[in-house]
């Protein structure tokens, strides 16, 4: 089994050194957590940075601390000051941060910040790179990253690479803002198995791909030009297990190896035995809400001023990013309304907000989640928040209630907490009153299915369904690789073409001669299209048919000067060389004006798409329109044709963001199999990228060379990637 490797910003130790004395101590991370159980089991290496300036290390110092790591199965990434200042605290922290929490205002959009992070990002990338074999399989985590997937896929593709989001992904409106949103968003695509933790999150990402890179989607597939991208939605999970033995053995241990703040809670509870505390623990960031949820409970303490004196809010904020404006700032206002609740609320006996400014060890963390009636988990945004998790992991009599923003993705996941918006005050505030009041039964209901929930589902599970879909995208991309025209194949289709006398080669136009355009019109053929054709055209052997949905006047203007045969209306007529048009099956188009104003109706309520006449069909295009408009549009469509069609012999056709509706019985199929009939041809050949060629494919002898353009599930023996491809095909046959 190949071996699979961890990139992340940090390295899953720390690092100590003092008088050139170097100590490793283990992070006690839910990421760590998870991913140690990865790399390990499958013999691979985490690649990440140490922790430590690289300006404050001698060389020898460096080369000590690498060979510490080796023993850990780590690999450094070496950051200076000032990589540090511009690609983490930088654009990582002042420019991906605040746009994924939906807080433009405070984006620095500075192209040095930018140069710094695509700098930083080949870093990482090269030290993966030496890393790796062409066999392995690789796993980058978070917003640090963003381009590392492309950087490793484009120098290894054989590798698979997988990518993991620990933050929320926003809605394109907010994402289009960025100036690099193109070259992020293709930093992703790198990777061949894409994780989000909600389908909330996985759903906006389609939509920039979509609009942005203009890639098709299906299911939960991206088609890109030589792969299949799988992106989909994995809530992370913490070590359930740990954190209740954890609190299992708090309340077992002897008073004398009790920590000083359990002793505190434990005489708070003597003297006041029936004080309820609500507990709140957060990094001090914008994205948590935290001012909101003094407010709140300021508000809740003047609607219900019987619990005054009976309720603490024991407050941690866990320092971050203190040298940052915006924190400096948070900081301040976080310091002044907990001096306002207290001063308002508070008396010589009563102190309502117990406020910490610092972390505090596991242990400490242990004590609290089990102390605590109430935990607020109030995010004005948050990826997923685990503090939720770890609270219900906690409460061993099952007991409490948690209050948790809609905004948080962990929310997606608990239902029986009590939802709040957080950004109305009022609302949390009727929350805490609830849920200090809530019976013990409820709380007891409630807590038994969150606990079997997210122990069911915890970290471990996480990163082993991650592992699996890696596999699974694994043999996605071999099953594509197995079709593909490789040189052996291409070298085997030569020899068949070579040996042949007498050959008939079918082509379809849009998407498999050319590449779509949003005019159709636009996408004449060019000079070096010309080139191929005409030299095909030299060899007497071969007969030469394009197959397409098009018009006759279309192709005709396009493609008489050329020796070959036109099929055109998905088989409705045919044009030999040096003859006149003709039908090849019977077609009618009475039934035009009936249908004709369904899909005038739907060109007015869907902007950018207009509809195209032929003889015998009429096609509604939305190349032009919004992408999930037009999908919308286009489902819609189809189900209002599917009843007005049934008493006509009408067809719908979907093609490459087209509904056309054409006359029943006329496919691709049949025409080319008409075609066929009574010639002797020991060479056959047939190109498409569209559903409408799988007719076709269908049809032809099992003989046929059939070849799909793209990534999709056919009925034909091979496929290639895109229109570049199918030119170099066909110049190579002569």
């Amino acid at each position: 089994m190949s071996r699979i490797h961890i990139v992340s910003n940090r390295l899953p130790v720390s690092i100590n050194v003092e008088n050139e004395t170097i100590d490793l101590v283990p992070s006690v991370g839910g990421l760590a957590t998870g991913m140690r159980s990865v790399y390990k089991e499958y013999n691979g290496k985490w690649i990440g940075w140490p922790g430590l300036p690289s300006d404050d290390l001698n060389e020898e110092l460096k080369s000590n601390i690498d060979e510490r790591l080796k023993d850990e199965d780590c690999v450094s990434v070496h950051l200076s000051k000032d990589e540090i200042d511009l690609y983490y605290d930088g654009f990582s922290n002042r420019t991906i941060w605040p746009l994924f929490h939906y807080f433009a205002q405070y984006i620095d959009y500075s192209p040095e910040l930018w140069d710094a992070f695509v700098g930083v990002n080949q870093k990482f990338a090269d030290k993966a790179l030496e890393t790796l074999d062409e066999d392995d399989t690789i796993w980058i985590h978070d917003y640090q990253l963003l381009l590392v997937p492309e950087m490793i896929k484009s120098k290894k593709p054989g590798v698979t690479v997988g990518f993991f989001l620990h933050i929320p992904f926003p809605s394109f409106e907010v994402f289009r803002i960025l100036p690099w949103r193109k070259e992020l968003i293709q930093g992703m695509l790198g990777a061949d198995l894409i994780g989000f933790h909600t389908f909330d999150y996985q759903r906006h990402f389609f939509s920039c791909v979509r609009r942005l890179m203009g890639y098709e989607i299906s299911f939960n597939e991206i088609h890109i030009e030589d792969r299949i991208v799988l992106v989909d939605s994995f809530p992370m999970g913490i070590d359930y297990d740990k954190f209740r033995d954890a609190a299992i053995q708090t309340f077992q241990k002897p008073l004398q190896e009790k920590s000083k703040l359990h002793r505190e809670l434990e005489k708070y509870f003597l003297v006041s035995p029936n004080r309820k505390l609500i507990l709140s623990i957060d990094r001090l960031d914008y994205s948590k809400g935290i001012p909101n949820r003094l407010q709140a409970f300021a508000k809740f303490l003047e609607e219900y001023p019987e619990f005054i004196g009976k309720v603490t809010l024991i407050m941690l904020a866990v320092p971050s990013r203190g040298t940052v404006e915006h924190y400096i700032n948070l900081k301040r206002e976080v310091d002044e309304l907990v001096g306002n609740v207290n001063g308002r609320f508070g008396s010589i006996n009563y102190t309502p907000v117990w406020y910490f400014y610092r972390s505090l060890p596991f242990e400490n963390l242990i004590e609290l989640y089990s102390s605590c009636d109430v935990a607020l988990v109030t995010p004005v945004r948050d990826g997923m928040n685990l503090v939720a998790k770890e609270y219900v992991a906690s409460r061993t009599n099952r007991t409490g209630v948690i209050i948790l923003s809609e905004m948080a993705g962990v929310s997606k996941e608990m239902g029986e907490a009590l939802m709040i918006n957080p950004n109305n005050t009022g609302e949390i505030a009727e929350s805490i009153y609830q849920a200090l009041t809530m019976p013990l039964d409820e709380q007891r209901e409630r807590m038994i299915y969150l606990q079997d929930r997210i122990k069911r589902y915890d970290v471990f599970k996480w990163s082993s369904e991650f592992v699996k879909s890696l596999r699974k995208v694994e043999k996605l991309q071999s099953s594509i690789y197995a079709k593909k025209v490789s040189s052996s194949i291409l070298e085997k289709i030569k020899t068949e073409y070579t040996n042949a006398q007498k050959r008939s080669i079918f082509l379809d136009y849009d998407g498999t001669l050319t590449g779509f355009k949003k005019n159709p019109n636009d996408a004449k053929p060019d000079e070096e299209l010309h080139k191929i054709l005409n030299k095909l055209e030299e060899d007497p052997k071969n007969v030469i048919t394009i197959i397409s949905g098009r018009d006759r006047d279309s192709l005709e203007n396009w493609f008489g000067g050329h020796k070959i045969n036109l099929i055109v209306e998905h088989g409705v007529w045919i044009k030999k060389y040096n003859k006149e048009w003709k039908m090849l099956a019977n077609a009618n188009d009475t039934w035009k004006p009936s249908i004709r104003p369904i899909l005038e109706t739907f060109v007015d309520r869907t902007p950018g798409s207009f509809i195209e006449e032929k003889n015998y069909s009429l096609v509604w295009h939305f190349r032009k329109s919004e992408p999930e408009q037009g999908e919308l549009r286009a489902n819609e469509l189809k189900d209002e044709l599917t009843t007005m069609i049934a008493n006509h012999n009408l067809e719908i056709m979907e093609g490459n963001k087209v509904i056309e509706v054409k006359s029943g019985g006329i496919n691709k199929g049949m025409a080319s199999v008409q075609f066929l009939q009574n010639q002797n041809f020991d060479f056959i050949l047939a190109l498409g990228d569209d559903w409408t060629d799988e007719y076709m494919f269908r049809e032809l002898p099992d003989s046929a060379i059939t070849i799909k353009v793209g990534l999709k599930h056919t009925a034909a023996r091979y496929k290639v990637d895109s229109v570049t491809k199918v030119r170099s095909l066909l110049s190579d046959l002569n």
